[in-house]
């Protein structure tokens, strides 16, 4: 991939909708992305578009909701006809749109909004490669040809000192099990109804000092890492929980993990159906210390590809992302 993976970037389109996306907090990854297309990935990226495997439509989602979406109004339509007048456009100019009815083009999305925004073109809901965070197929998301994005919060655009080196092997965990988190969705509450304040094993919280350090060293000393989806599916607390080498307990339905395709997520991390909850702490104490130290020895391993560095590095969340998208057109291509 390498050496042959080439992608087009739109050069359509104004900022700051278009070619510019958050680089700090729960979206960074929308911007980051865009930023390292446009600005870095020299290797990936070609001028020539007839050179290209992928096009890559570079608008932010998140942006759209910021600049021109109405606060309250949970009327997405106009996010819906930004989407469909910027395919207008690069499918008017261009031959590539129509020449494969969109199957070889990339939009990219962490907002909880993308697979509405997407609605905007049929072809690019239905064809299209569509990255997004928000991947639940109870709501469209297609794992055939979509991607899962992993959501990461980059507070102050920054990964906080305790994240950046691995911790050591052999550092105490106290703790079965840690989540500190707001009331969102049908899930957290029932998580906090059966394990706020009831065993010091089960750490879970609603709410913790806003100060974040304080929210990651209870994750440095927890064995499991509890990930329930809030009103959405995606968590950054799947990211967060891999940068401390706290296995993952995923808490969720009709979510499609980022990099399935690739990733044998069953040998980093625990899914555990909600209906479970009640029996959370019987399941993992049921972990057997020897399949314990695997998991963790496993969330150590593809710790690299949730790494989000600026400029990007071999195998680290940007050369995923880019490695899932050419795995597609691959099969796509074969199919």
């Amino acid at each position: 991939m390498e050496r042959r993976f080439k992608v087009y970037v739109y050069k359509e389109g104004e900022v700051p909708i278009v070619h510019d996306g958050p680089c700090k907090e729960i979206y960074s990854i929308e911007g980051r992305f865009i930023h390292e297309m446009e600005h870095g990935a020299k290797r990936f990226r070609t001028n020539d578009p007839q050179r290209a495997h992928v096009y890559f439509m570079p608008f932010s989602v998140a942006w759209m909701v910021k600049y021109i979406y109405t606060p309250l109004s949970y009327n997405v339509t106009p996010l819906k006809q930004f989407v469909s007048d910027y395919v207008k456009a690069v499918s008017t100019k261009y031959p590539f749109w129509n020449r494969t009815h969109g199957a070889d083009h990339f939009m990219l999305a962490c907002h909880d909004w993308g697979p509405n925004a997407s609605k905007g073109n049929s072809l690019l809901y239905n064809n299209s490669v569509r990255v997004l965070c928000n991947a639940n197929t109870s709501e469209g998301f297609n794992p055939q040809k979509d991607l899962s994005l992993p959501e990461i919060n980059l507070k102050g655009g920054y990964l906080s000192p305790k994240l950046i080196q691995p911790p050591l092997p052999n550092a105490s965990r106290p703790y079965l099990s840690f989540f500190a988190g707001g009331l969102h969705g049908p899930i957290r509450p029932y998580l906090l109804q059966q394990w706020k304040g009831r065993d010091n094993d089960m750490q879970v919280f609603e709410y913790l000092p806003k100060d974040k350090d304080y929210y990651y060293s209870y994750m440095l000393k927890s064995r499991f890492c509890l990930c329930p989806s809030g009103y959405e599916v995606a968590s950054p607390r799947i990211v967060e929980a891999i940068h401390t080498d706290c296995v993952p307990v995923i808490l969720s339905e009709h979510y499609v993990l980022p990099f399935s395709d690739v990733m044998r997520w069953e040998a980093f991390s625990i899914q555990v159906e909600p209906s479970e909850i009640p029996r959370l702490k019987e399941i993992l104490l049921a972990v057997p210390e020897e399949k314990y130290r695997k998991l963790q020895e496993g969330v150590r391993v593809v710790r690299k590809h949730f790494m989000l560095n600026q400029p990007s590095k071999r195998f680290d969340m940007f050369h995923m992302i880019l490695h899932s998208i050419w795995l597609r057109r691959i099969n796509k291509m074969l199919g």
